[in-house]
C-alpha cells in the first residue's frame, strides 16, 4: 500500500522508520506526478517488508516540502535512518527508484 504522508504521520512513518522510505513530493495538478503513481504502486509491491513507498501532497503539506527544499515536482527523496539519503526530480523508472532505495 502506497502511504499518504502528512504532517501528522511524517515523523513516525518516515523519520523514525527502521526501513528505507521513498517519498514522492507531488500535487494533484502535476501531470508528471500522475505518471509516477503507477510506478510507485508497482515498486511498493516489489519492496514490501524491505522499504516503504509513499507520497506527500506539497499543496497540503507545504511546511514539510519547504523543510526539505522541494522546489520542483515530482521530487523523490529516499530517507534512511531519519535522514535524506538520495533524491531525484522527475519521472523515474521503477528500476531506478529501487536502486535509490537500495533494496
Amino acid at each position: 500500500m502506497v502511504f499518504d504522508f502528512t504532517t501528522e504521520n511524517f515523523e513516525n512513518q518516515v523519520l523514525k522508520s527502521d526501513v528505507p522510505v521513498l517519498v514522492e513530493f507531488w500535487a494533484s495538478w502535476c501531470g508528471p506526478c500522475q505518471r509516477v503513481a503507477p510506478i510507485l504502486e508497482a515498486l511498493d509491491q516489489d519492496v514490501q517488508g524491505l522499504a516503504k513507498v509513499g507520497k506527500l501532497d506539497v499543496d497540503e503539506e507545504s511546511k514539510i516540502a519547504d523543510e526539505f527544499g522541494v522546489m520542483s515536482i515530482p521530487t523523490i527523496i529516499v530517507f534512511k535512518n531519519g535522514k535524506v539519503d538520495q533524491s531525484t526530480i522527475g519521472v523515474q523508472s521503477k528500476e531506478t527508484l529501487r536502486k535509490l532505495l537500495g533494496v
